[in-house]
């Protein structure tokens, strides 16, 4: 008797699931990673700089983040030694963490606000200039988060960061 093996596809379409029911297996299946649609979501994300973050209100030991990163009290603590996060360590360097975006600016740890304020794209840092561009329209903001180049007119929110004395651990908070 010949055993014909099928793939997880195949045989979740022979128990009738419709591709929606399998696309729901799918993401469950991977940590919800490949079906993240936005910042309520609490799974990991991969910034640019190759960081994995993550974390709503409260994280576990795993992710690197403790306290509140959502919301109008803003104070968490990011384990700089956790893998999800060592590489923030190294200049030119940033990371998400919810809707915020916290840089090594020149070795200065800078947190401000992701969203751009012109239309609420996701901005990027760019160690090369030391700011930050929104490539949805071009604009820039410097890390202070003022406005560098419109069209974009009012400036990014700041959160104050806060580097622990043996440098393994960054707060940041409102």
């Amino acid at each position: 008797m010949e055993t014909k093996q099928l793939s997880r596809g195949q045989f979740l379409k022979q128990l009738g699931l419709s591709s929606a029911a399998l696309m729901s297996f799918y993401c469950l299946g991977t940590g919800l990673t490949a079906c993240s649609k936005g910042s309520d979501d609490p799974a990991p994300t991969t910034s640019p700089s190759g960081t994995t973050t993550g974390g709503n209100t409260s994280a576990s030991a795993d992710t690197g983040i403790t306290g509140t990163s959502k919301g109008t009290s803003i104070d968490f603590t990011i384990d700089l030694t956790n893998s999800n996060f060592k590489s923030l360590k190294t200049e030119g360097s940033f990371t998400y963490v919810d809707d915020i975006i916290i840089a090594n600016a020149k070795g200065a740890f800078v947190a401000l606000s992701k969203i751009c304020t012109h239309q609420g794209t996701t901005i990027d840092f760019r160690s090369g200039t030391n700011d930050f561009k929104c490539s949805n329209h071009g604009s820039e903001f410097k890390i202070d988060g003022s406005v560098q180049k419109d069209p974009a007119t009012k400036a990014l929110t700041v959160y104050k960061t806060e580097l622990s004395t043996n440098g393994n651990s960054l707060r940041i908070k409102a």
